[in-house]
């Protein structure tokens, strides 16, 4: 497995991160404690060296937290990632807060939770628009001249918002959504990226589990799932897409990797796409993406997905309203 650089930073990590959200169980009920420090251990001995998590991950921290039972003693061979800015409020709502004291609020009771005295990379999680960008982006680069964070990022911004925040502090790291089916970052965000050494982190490679190749065709989604929002979960755009996996299903027999895996793998061979964040919330689960390093997709492979999605069409990707 060849380790992958942030940016220009020197600081080396696994192509598939784990991203820590599942863990805290605010959205998946049936997660346990135990099962969740057996799924961070599982993913460091899996070969994976960078964990993705955010203060507002988990109720007062828990996905911080449990970082630290399960891996206190390995700090010195983990790249930890945490997000500031956004914090979740009672019921679940989220409360976006971009103010520099807010920032560094977040921060050092990030490195509490943690138990460490600095991160490898802190993100502003959003654009607050009540608060400038370069506000909050002199926030972050003080955070980092004070060796609280090693490098800085930013997550869910346009191309506009990243270069203003540039202009104040450097950016290491983007991190937005990106997969198979959802492309958008292509336009503008991804190239800029490339042209300015930005390493591209991009979560829900799995497109929230639709590309794990796990859902049935006739699976019943139980209210209140989030997916629902999305038209690719529903009616003429839910056949094309289980269409898509049963012939990704098909390819990866011939390659001997998993939907979930050639979906990582392509993922991962897109100019500028440094690492995938993908979730867990079991042993096996990241056991199974985990297993996408190191197996890259040869060119014959590649070719065949992209045929795949020209023939599966545009999707329909914007939530419904």
């Amino acid at each position: 497995m060849q380790l992958r650089e942030i940016g220009t930073t020197g600081i080396m990590v696994s192509p598939v991160a784990l991203g820590c959200w599942p863990i805290a169980g605010m959205t998946s009920p049936d997660v346990t404690h135990e099962q969740s420090l057996l799924t961070l251990h599982a993913a460091v001995d899996s070969g994976i060296n960078f964990l993705d998590t955010a203060y507002a991950y988990g109720v007062d921290g828990e996905s911080e937290r449990l970082i630290a039972e399960a891996l206190g003693d390995r700090r010195e061979q983990l790249v930890i990632a945490s997000k500031g800015g956004i914090s979740l409020e009672t019921g679940g709502a989220r409360n976006i807060d971009g103010r520099p004291g807010t920032l560094r609020t977040h921060c050092e009771k990030s490195l509490g939770r943690l138990q460490t005295d600095y991160l490898d990379l802190l993100y502003l999680h959003a654009p607050d628009p009540q608060v400038p960008v370069r506000e909050s982006a002199g926030a972050l680069r003080e955070l980092m001249e004070e060796g609280k964070t090693r490098s800085v990022g930013v997550s869910n911004f346009t191309l506009q918002q990243i270069i203003d925040f540039q202009g104040e502090c450097p950016i290491a790291a983007f991190q937005p959504p990106y997969n198979m089916l959802q492309r958008d970052i292509e336009v503008d965000t991804l190239p800029w990226c490339r042209e300015n050494s930005v390493s591209v982190m991009v979560y829900w490679p799995l497109m929230k589990g639709l590309l794990a190749g796990k859902l049935a065709r006739d699976h019943v989604f139980t209210p209140g799932d989030s997916r629902l929002k999305y038209p690719m979960f529903q009616g003429e755009e839910w056949e094309k897409n289980q269409d898509l996996v049963d012939a990704l299903r098909e390819l990866g027999t011939r390659s001997g990797h998993s939907v979930a895996q050639m979906a990582v793998n392509w993922t991962l061979s897109q100019p500028g796409i440094s690492v995938a964040l993908c979730g867990a919330k079991r042993p096996e689960q990241i056991r199974e993406t985990a297993g996408a390093m190191g197996r890259p997709l040869d060119s014959t492979t590649l070719t065949a997905i992209d045929q795949l999605l020209a023939e599966r069409g545009i999707p329909i990707t914007r939530a419904a309203v």
